[in-house]
């Protein structure tokens, strides 16, 4: 046994405190869902429905996106935060979950506004080690990778696939541990996606991410590139999570054939 209790993984799925509360009891939720880290965006979507309330302390609303059923939600900031709230939303019936965020730019090349898709999360957070075997990395699923790929793609979106770093400690941000997570492959970091992936892998649901490149962390000064003013950028990768989650939930679909 480790002497650090965060490696101390327990794989026993009959915790004391399950998800299936009473808060989640008779939501037929949608199978699609958009984790949404910016609420303005979800304060503007019309004809909401809500269905419960979650960890974040915000509601699960249903919505017509294209004919189709999707829920949307806020899932708080931060990992541990994010990851109860993913954790509500499965037990309520969602089984294919994009989410949609800003993520700070570890490489310069990344301007204000593109789009990336995690391939695989450095686990510098707390929460992912409650939910899987320590390891330094954890990866997404390749299918829902090449889904989110491929809608970006029919939608003349370009996009980077690759490596994030997810972090507790915004504010501990290094220029060593900068360029370090660099040197391993990461583009951008977050404070979720590792988390995020692992409670998917955990739950054996389908768990993505769509980002667009926000503030620049890659060089000797922070630039903050006014990334919480870019509304167009948001509402891109907002509509583009809901495609995918769409995608995703015909994709996991049972076969009536």
């Amino acid at each position: 046994m480790s002497d650090l209790p965060l490696l101390e993984f327990d794989p026993d799925e009959d915790a004391v405190l399950g998800p299936a509360s009473s808060r989640a009891a008779g939501v037929d939720a949608p199978i699609a869902a958009v984790g949404c880290f910016f609420p303005e965006l979800l304060d503007a979507l019309p004809d909401r429905r809500e269905l419960m309330v979650v960890s974040s302390q915000t509601p699960l609303w249903e919505i017509e996106w294209q004919g189709q059923r999707l829920a949307v939600f806020f899932p708080g900031m931060g990992a541990p935060v994010a990851a109860a709230s993913l954790e509500d939303v499965i037990a309520a019936g969602c089984r294919s979950i994009v989410f949609c965020g800003g993520a700070g730019a570890v490489v310069p090349e990344l301007t204000l506004g593109h789009v990336v898709i995690p391939s695989a999360a450095i686990r510098d957070e707390g929460t992912s080690f409650h939910y899987a075997p320590p390891s330094r990395e954890i990866e997404a699923e390749a299918e829902v990778v090449s889904t989110l790929a491929e809608v970006c793609s029919t939608s003349f979106v370009p996009c980077t696939v690759g490596k994030v770093w997810t972090t507790d400690g915004p504010f501990r941000e290094t220029r060593r541990k900068i360029a370090q997570r660099r040197d391993e492959g990461c583009v951008v970091v977050d404070m979720e996606v590792s988390a995020l992936l692992a409670v998917g892998r955990f739950r054996r649901v389908q768990v993505g991410a769509l980002l667009y490149a926000a503030d620049d962390v890659s060089g000797e000064v922070w630039d903050s590139r006014d990334w919480t003013k870019a509304v167009a950028d948001r509402q891109r990768v907002f509509d583009l999570s809901a495609a995918a989650a769409i995608a995703l939930s015909k994709r996991a679909a049972p076969s009536t054939s």
